[in-house]
């Protein structure tokens, strides 16, 4: 027979031998690596829209910006998908949306909004400064749209 202090240990009785616990958050909060994705994702979103916003800043007031994970496909043959001008798609897949303003189901105006689908987003980046230039392009091409302009039109001048 085994007494108490012979038996065996688990894994977490060694790791917190003297009861203490993790003494504290292992990174600060103001660190990058304490975001999660979602998280940089926005912060890679913002800075991809800034210098939109520094020029159109203006004519934004009434847009929305929404971050989705995934866009929500009723087919799943991407040849049989065709997406409306709104929609910036890359190989079916669609990366972005434009909607416009409106009534919501309740008789409620809606003001006009640019969806951004995270996950197709950064399949479609190596890393974090690829993924802000194609936000920046597919923002470029949202907002062209919104505003009735072309997206070189945007990129090039201001008001």
């Amino acid at each position: 027979m085994r007494s108490a202090r012979n038996r065996p240990r688990g894994r977490a009785s060694h790791r917190d031998r003297r009861g203490r616990g993790l003494r504290g958050l292992r990174y600060p909060v103001t660190v990058p690596v304490f975001k999660n994705r979602a998280q940089r994702f926005d912060d890679m979103v913002l800075e991809a829209l800034e210098p939109i916003e520094q020029r159109w800043g203006d004519e934004l007031t009434e847009l929305d910006l929404a971050v989705d994970m995934v866009p929500e496909i009723e087919q799943t043959d991407p040849d049989a998908t065709s997406w409306p001008p709104e929609v910036v798609e890359d190989l079916g897949v669609p990366l972005a949306q434009l909607v416009p303003a409106g009534v919501d189901r309740r008789g409620m105006p809606t003001r006009a909004r640019i969806v951004l689908y995270r996950r197709p987003l950064e399949a479609r980046s190596r890393d974090g400064i690829d993924l802000v230039d194609l936000l920046h392009e597919v923002l470029v091409e949202q907002i062209a749209c919104y505003l009735g302009v072309e997206p070189d039109s945007l990129e090039a001048g201001g008001n």
